[in-house]
């Protein structure tokens, strides 16, 4: 008896579980892998998405086999993109004799800005998530996150200061599901057109003044910032559903502000 033969080696994951209760995500997260996305001006982009891949397990297995997620990743093209991603979680799904499925990929995603004075260029990143989900009824979900740094600045502290007034970096952060195609760079365009002013990756002297008076022509509450983003998301029909989320990392006080709306247009249809 050859005790290397794969065919005697036992599959413990594979075993029964007698304590009837069901996992509702288990799998792998931290995992790199190259991907490429839609590009507005480009074309393509090249870049790196950090994975996160789980499918639920019945109450009656003991386990689940995690190397088949990197298998998965490795037996895709070399370059993931959101073409094949419907298709890659529902093989992984299948792959892992599950009912449910999830992954993620988060990546940098970078924009060719020009200064607003000078129109020096410069690449900005901003954080995009694309989340796909197989539901129980064999249904495909996918959402897009995307993080856009900006700057608010606060109307109190204009209002009953004689010199200035505070500004801080913020993140607004959108989680949408679309109808149709929108292109990263309009989500963050509609975004930062609600902003006090946007952020460059760089600038001259005369980008510095104008963004600084800009800002301050344009004081923002946080309550104001996620007010504003949801009624320019309410005005896009491509958009069926939404949450828009604005931290202020306040620059007088050691923690954020923050603020919340959720929305599913489809409900008020």
């Amino acid at each position: 008896m050859n005790s290397r033969d794969p065919m005697l080696i036992p599959d413990v994951q594979n075993s029964e579980d007698s304590r009837q209760l069901p996992i509702n995500k288990v799998g792998i997260k931290g995992i790199r892998h190259p991907i490429k996305v839609l590009d507005k001006s480009e074309g393509i982009q090249h870049t790196i998405a950090d994975f996160r891949m789980y499918v639920g397990l019945p109450h009656n297995f003991k386990g689940t086999h995690m190397s088949r997620f990197v298998e998965i990743l490795n037996t895709q093209e070399r370059e993931i993109s959101v073409e094949n991603f419907e298709a890659m979680l529902r093989h992984m799904v299948k792959r892992l004799e599950a009912v449910t499925g999830h992954v993620e990929m988060t990546f940098p995603y970078f924009i060719n800005k020009s200064a607003p004075v000078s129109g020096v260029k410069s690449l900005m990143d901003y954080e995009v998530a694309f989340i796909g989900e197989i539901l129980a009824d064999g249904s495909y979900r996918q959402t897009t996150k995307i993080v856009v740094p900006v700057t608010s600045l606060c109307p109190c502290s204009k209002k009953i200061s004689d010199r200035g007034a505070h500004n801080q970096r913020s993140h607004v952060t959108v989680t949408a599901q679309t109808n149709s195609l929108i292109w990263i760079e309009e989500i963050v365009q509609l975004v930062e057109a609600q902003a006090s002013c946007e952020l460059y990756g760089l600038l001259k002297r005369p980008d510095e003044k104008f963004i600084t008076e800009k800002a301050y022509d344009n004081p923002k509450f946080v309550e104001d910032m996620v007010r504003d983003v949801a009624a320019a998301l309410n005005a896009e029909s491509r958009i069926d559903a939404y949450v828009v989320e604005s931290e202020n990392f306040e620059s007088i006080h050691n923690h954020s502000a923050y603020a919340l709306i959720e929305r599913d247009k489809r409900l008020s249809v």
